[in-house]
Order: structure tokens, then C-alpha cells, then sequence
């Protein structure tokens, strides 16, 4: 590490010298940023109602590296985003709790990208299909008015690529760093003939921290946008990614991490655990100004093969019935269909809109024993053979309106979920079988703005999370077939809070109350497989606190603050253990600080420190495991700029964990083994530098 502070040492005089040449206005901190999600239509966020953030374009991509959703949304309150450091199991992110208990990829929270869904019908989700090197803006909504984007939507995370404008222009990038992080990037972009393109294609790879944790990512992007006439929009947009063979370290043991934080479990090496992940998608976006309404209409299809080797032993009865290798073909579709309705006689600014959502999956599942004869860590003899489709119908209504003083905002939204299971492996029985979800979810937030520069408002909603396919997937126990037993858990929340800009400071606070029926919780998980049940009651209290303020000409600030009390409100049994009411929800954290201070002495040159806070966390329902322990760590960042004639120069220089800190970044919820623990890196540092043609 020390040869490495010397090289920045050598560096950082180099590229100033470079850019003293460059001058420039500074760029303002932009205090209000304007969101579609929630109202459905571009709003100021201090105008709305409920407790909705945006991030923008610098903020995701200046002195970060572009790889993980986590760098941009740790900057949100309310939100939680462990970095497994596990490319086969992706981030895990929680909304106020929703989605904690996810072993794997996203629960709970319903993620979209350019108006196409990233989470499939039953609330499925990956954060890696995000392309954060095209992304626009992200904006992320939490609280009632979430409940209007259906089920499985405790918070709605949506990102937003960048149209293709301005002369055309080609570039490159390349980012090395810790761990045998490499990752080599292609773009271009711009406008050409009344139509805009936006190229994308990047590949990383990893080393991983953690033993057996290598990982290689192929992304690519493609987006054409323009005006078929004047009263039209539309866009076209293509996304894929690939990895193939990522390495699966599995969790760790409290005894293991502690003895050596990069451990892997035997098992892990044994039976080689590995994932393969290629997606595919292709979608449109239509817009039409038809007199002072609007009609948007969206349609999108896609496919994604995943195979993944687990570590269930040999011999063991969910080897020998559902195997150790898991295989899935998917087809998915869908598309919205959306009227924005102005109504001019109404008092006031009121707008009415209409909507219809439908999506479909279907996949061909498959599983197999993970060994053949004496040989581990292969495909061996099938052991499950079905089509599993999700497909949800949903039409929905919502009113905008501002009258003087007054915001109201409203809607409901018919809520139906079909789950269909198809067995065609009949030698163990026949576990066939269908399930429909159906709910109404309303929502209700009221503005009123005491100044203009003060506005309070109340939200109010009932929502509902209906099980994944995965979680149905398996039945407590050694029985064979799906858990349709399994309910949906209603919620009822409630949000109070406060938004002001004062001069050059905006302060966003709420307070908030969720109250769950028939909560979904982990009541097993051995050897990758995790089955689950209802535990009746939970309890969510909380306080979000988010403070931007651009304290001089060069000097910015950022916070985000949340105080959490996720707790069990009734006793539940869940196998031998009881659950005591007042018991904490593993996977919440009480406490989450993020704060950032920025410098911008000239437009060429960006520096920031970032620290981050994070309280212990429970890793299973009885609390009497061992908690993954509080921690702080600080991030430093820079990012420099240099122009000459039709080039674009820029370099950046990252240092994580400054301070060396050993910390477990992410638990494992309910894990039957007792690895609940993934260990975080120790201080990493990263440096890239890219160029860019503008013709």
C-alpha cells in the first residue's frame, strides 16, 4: 500500500500541472431535482408530497467506479445497500426495511429501468442489469405512495438512461484497481439527423476479495431516440449482461470470518459454487401529445438463462429430490399503457391519469444433482423438470392536483398476481399447482406550504408483497413442492414530513410508521435452498433526515440520516424457536449515517471525502447469533477534467476504506449453516483515466 500512496503522490502533481490551463464556471449543487416517479409526470421533489430523491448524472458517475448501484444510492435515506462483494449474489437493498430478509438479488423493492421493469411480475430483481455508465438520473421513492406501483413495491428504485444529443463523439475508458479489478469501457453518443444514439459497452473483472470470489461482467447498451413529428416521441433501447462462471464464495461463520476475513467455506471449493448469467432485453418507449393530454405507451421483451452450483452435499434429501444445480430459462414481456389527462375546468392545476401495467415470466426451471459418480461440482441426473409463470394485471388510477396552497395527491391501483406451476418430473409426485394474489392498494399524501420556502405534508397507503417464485419454491422440511401455503404480507403506513430550501440548503425530514400483517420471513435456509412462512405482526417506526447544501462557490455538502426500529409485534413460532414480540428484524441496521463533503476549486478538478455509518445488524429472528458488529468507514475521491480542442481528457483516483477498517458488509439472513457473515475489503484503491473525440 505504501508504493501505492507514492504513485498518487507522483500522480497528483502531474494532472494538476496538466489543468492549470483550464478555466471554467463552477457548476451549482442542483438542490431540487426534478422526478417522474410517484407523480408520473416531472415535479420538482420539493413539490411532491412523499419522500422521493433523486441522484444525478455526477453524482453517479464522478470519481465512482461504475460497477454497483451501492455507490450512488448509499447517498438516499431510508435505504440500505450491502455490497456482498459477491457478483453471483448481487446487492441486497432494503426500503425502510422491505426487502431485508433477501438471500439473493433485490425482494420487495420493485426496480425500473427506462420504463422497463427490472423485477419480474412476483418481485424479483437484480441491480446489475443498472448500466450506471448510460444512467441520467436514479430516483427513489419510499413510503405509501410506493404502494401504487403495485406489489412487492416497499420502495421503487428507477433509473433513467441519457438520450443521445449534441455532435457525435467517441470514447474510451479504462479503470484498474485492488483485488485484480480491471474494467475497460467503449462509448458514443450524440445526434445525428433529427436522431439521437447513445453506444455503450464495458467488461470487468475481478479477482474478488474474498477467496473464490472471481467475477467477469460484460455489459452492453444501446438506445436510438427521436421525434417521429411533432407531437411524438419514441425511444428504442437494447441492454445486455454476462457473466459467466462467477465464482460463489458462500457466507461465512462468525469463527471464520474472524480468523481470516477473506475465507471461503469447504464446501464452496468442494463442490466449486458458480453462477452464469446471460440477459437479454429490448424495449420501447412512446410518447404522444394528443391536444393538452398525453398518452405513453411502453412494451418490452427479453430472455435470461441462469445456472447456478450449490453446495448442498451429496446424499442429502434436497440433493437427491430438487439437486444441487438450479437452471433456469426465462422469457419475459410486457408493457404499460398510460392517459395524462389536464382538466382545465377544475380549480387549480388537476391532472387525471389512467393507467394498465402487464408483465409476464416464464420459466423452463430445471435441477440437477451437482455431482456425477465421485465427481463433485457437476451437472449430474435431473431432479426437477417444471414451468413456472408469474403474470400480473394491474390498472390504476391516480389525481394531481395543486390549489393554492395545497398538493393533493391520490390513487388506487387493482393489484392481481397469478403464480402457475407445471410439473413435469413425476417420478417424486405430481407438485403442480396455481395461486392468485389480488388487492387494492390506495394512497393518499396531502402539501401544504406554510412559505414558499417550507412545505409540510401527511401520506397514507396499504400495500401489499405477495411471495416470489423463489420463495415458493421450496416447502419447509424435506417435503417436495411448492409452499402455496404461503400468504401475502398487507401493509399499512403512514409518513409525516417536512421540506425546506434555505438559501442554498435544502432539508428534507419524515417520520414514518408501517405496520405488517403476515410478514414473510426466513424459516429455513440450508445448502442454498431457503423456504419460508408468515410470522404475523411487524412494526416499523423511523425517522429520515436528507440535507444538501452548497456551502460556498466550491464547497458542497451531502446527508443522509436514519434512525430505524424494525421490530416483530407478536410471538410467532418458527420450527423450535420461539419469536418474542419486540424481537429485531435481522438485516435492518437501527443506524444509517452517510455524509459527504465535496470540493470543486475549478470545473476541471472534483475532490471529496465520504464516510459512512452503519449500526450492528441481527442476522437471525431469535437475535441471540452473533450481530455483525456497527461500523464507520471513509471513502476519499477525485476526479480531474482537461479540454484541448476536440478532446476530452479525465482521470480518476479512488481510495476506499481509508482507514483500514475490518467490518462485515453484509449478513446472510437466516442462513441454517450459521455463515451469515460476508466479510467488506479492507483499504482498495482504484485509478482509471479515459478520452473522448467530439466530431
Amino acid at each position: 500500500m505504501k508504493k501505492t500512496h507514492a504513485r498518487f503522490s507522483l500522480l497528483l502533481p502531474g494532472l494538476l500541472a496538466l489543468s492549470s490551463t483550464v478555466q471554467g464556471d463552477d457548476s451549482p449543487l442542483i438542490l431540487d431535482p426534478s422526478v417522474i416517479t410517484g407523480s408520473r409526470s416531472a415535479s420538482p421533489t420539493f413539490d411532491l408530497p412523499y419522500s422521493v430523491d433523486g441522484i444525478s448524472r455526477e453524482q453517479i458517475s464522478d470519481g465512482q467506479l461504475g460497477i454497483n448501484a451501492s455507490e450512488a444510492l448509499s447517498r438516499v435515506p431510508g435505504l440500505v445497500v450491502q455490497n456482498r462483494q459477491n457478483y453471483a449474489q448481487d446487492l441486497q437493498i432494503s426500503s425502510r426495511g422491505f426487502g431485508a430478509r433477501s438471500a439473493f438479488g433485490v425482494r420487495g423493492i420493485k426496480l425500473i429501468a427506462d420504463g422497463i421493469p427490472a423485477s419480474t411480475p412476483d418481485g424479483q430483481g437484480q441491480a446489475a442489469t443498472f448500466n450506471l455508465d448510460t444512467a441520467e438520473r436514479i430516483e427513489v421513492l419510499r413510503g405509501p405512495a410506493a404502494t401504487l406501483y403495485g406489489s412487492n413495491a416497499g420502495g421503487v428504485i428507477q433509473m433513467f438512461s441519457r438520450d443521445g444529443e449534441g455532435p457525435p463523439r467517441i470514447g474510451a475508458e479504462t479503470l484498474v484497481g485492488s483485488d485484480g479489478l480491471n474494467k475497460n469501457h467503449l462509448t458514443a453518443e450524440g445526434a445525428a439527423n433529427g436522431a439521437g444514439f447513445v453506444l455503450d459497452a464495458s467488461r470487468m473483472d475481478t479477482n474478488g476479495y474474498r477467496d473464490h470470489s472471481s467475477a467477469r461482467r460484460d455489459q452492453t447498451f444501446a438506445k436510438l431516440n427521436f421525434q417521429p413529428d411533432d407531437d411524438s416521441k419514441l425511444a428504442l433501447i437494447y441492454s445486455s449482461l454476462e457473466q459467466n462462471g462467477t465464482q460463489d464464495p458462500l457466507g461465512q461463520t462468525w469463527a471464520a470470518y474472524k480468523a481470516d476475513p477473506r475465507s471461503v467455506s469447504a464446501n464452496a471449493l468442494t463442490y466449486n459454487t458458480r453462477k452464469s448469467i446471460d440477459h437479454q432485453q429490448l424495449g420501447m418507449n412512446y410518447e404522444r401529445y394528443i391536444g393538452n393530454a398525453t398518452l405513453q405507451v411502453n412494451a418490452y421483451t427479453g430472455r435470461r438463462s441462469v445456472i447456478q452450483y450449490l453446495s448442498i452435499p451429496k446424499g442429502t434429501p434436497a440433493n437427491e429430490r430438487g439437486g444441487g444445480v438450479v437452471q433456469f430459462d426465462r422469457k419475459f414481456y410486457g408493457g404499460s399503457l398510460r392517459w395524462m389527462q389536464p382538466i382545465d375546468s377544475a380549480p387549480g392545476d388537476l391532472m387525471i391519469i389512467t393507467g394498465l401495467d402487464f408483465d409476464q415470466s416464464e420459466d423452463s426451471r430445471h435441477g440437477y444433482q451437482n455431482y456425477s459418480g465421485t465427481t463433485l461440482g457437476v451437472k449430474g441426473q435431473l431432479r426437477r423438470d417444471e414451468i413456472d409463470t408469474a403474470r400480473s394485471l394491474d390498472p390504476y388510477i391516480q389525481a394531481n392536483w395543486a390549489l393554492d396552497r395545497w398538493t393533493l395527491q391520490a390513487g388506487i391501483r387493482h393489484s392481481t398476481l397469478q403464480m402457475d406451476v407445471d410439473d413435469q418430473f413425476l417420478s417424486n409426485g405430481d407438485a403442480s399447482g396455481n395461486k392468485t394474489y389480488q388487492k387494492n392498494t390506495p394512497s393518499m399524501s396531502v402539501m401544504y406550504a406554510f412559505t414558499p420556502e417550507l412545505h409540510g405534508y401527511v401520506s397514507a397507503g396499504k400495500g401489499f408483497e405477495t411471495p416470489t417464485q423463489a420463495e415458493l419454491a421450496y416447502a419447509p422440511g424435506n417435503v417436495e413442492g411448492f409452499n402455496f401455503g404461503l400468504k401475502p404480507s398487507e401493509s399499512t403506513q403512514y409518513e409525516i414530513g417536512l421540506k425546506a430550501q434555505l438559501n442554498n440548503t435544502r432539508v428534507n425530514a419524515a417520520v414514518f410508521q408501517i405496520t405488517t400483517e403476515d410478514e414473510l420471513v426466513v424459516q429455513q435456509s440450508i445448502g442454498g435452498r431457503t423456504s419460508y412462512q408468515n410470522a404475523g405482526r411487524t412494526l416499523r417506526r423511523g425517522f429520515e433526515l436528507g440535507v444538501e447544501s452548497q456551502l460556498s462557490e466550491h464547497w458542497s455538502t451531502n446527508l443522509a440520516y436514519t434512525r430505524l426500529q424494525a421490530t416483530y409485534d407478536s410471538d410467532y413460532t418458527s420450527g423450535a424457536n420461539t419469536i418474542d414480540k419486540g424481537n429485531y428484524l435481522p438485516g435492518v441496521p437501527q443506524t444509517t449515517l452517510f455524509a459527504e463533503l465535496n470540493w470543486k476549486p475549478r470545473d476541471w478538478v472534483s475532490t471529496a471525502i465520504e464516510g459512512l455509518y452503519r449500526s450492528k445488524v441481527y442476522v437471525e429472528d431469535t437475535n441471540t447469533q452473533h450481530a455483525a458488529p456497527g461500523y464507520s468507514v471513509f471513502n476519499w475521491r477525485a476526479r480531474f477534467e482537461q479540454k484541448v480542442e476536440h478532446w476530452t481528457f479525465h482521470q480518476t483516483l479512488r481510495l476506499d476504506n481509508l482507514l483500514n477498517r475490518q467490518y462485515v458488509g453484509s449478513v446472510i439472513v437466516g442462513d441454517g449453516n450459521g455463515r451469515y457473515y460476508e466479510a467488506a475489503p479492507g483499504r482498495s484503491w482504484y485509478a482509471g483515466a479515459g478520452a473522448e473525440y467530439q466530431f
